[in-house]
């Protein structure tokens, strides 16, 4: 039996996370090297840039002013992007809270 993802529960080890495990899809991305909503906005300042693996929105991290990639997480029910940043190629599922 899982146990849920509220506040002070242990994430789920990468290998029991099946939206990474079905996150083979590579898209690409609708702005490379711009976050969209901001880009849209007019501002172009954020800390690191993510990308949905479904279907290639790139939004700016949580460490960003706008967090728009988390915003699209809750807007869509997207549960996997991956990072976009240079030299890096990790995931993170936003629903099992657990980076693969």
């Amino acid at each position: 039996m899982r146990r849920s993802r509220g506040r002070g529960s242990t994430p789920a080890a990468p290998s029991t996370c099946p939206h990474l495990s079905a996150a083979t899809f590579q898209p690409e991305p609708l702005t490379p090297g711009e976050c969209q909503d901001c880009a849209e906005l007019g501002e172009h300042t954020w800390a690191h840039l993510r990308m949905c693996m479904t279907c290639g929105h790139v939004g700016c991290c949580d460490s960003s002013p706008h967090q728009h990639a988390g915003e699209h997480f809750r807007r869509t029910g997207h549960p996997v992007m991956r990072s976009v940043e240079p030299g890096e190629n990790w995931r993170w599922c936003y629903i099992d809270v657990r980076v693969g």
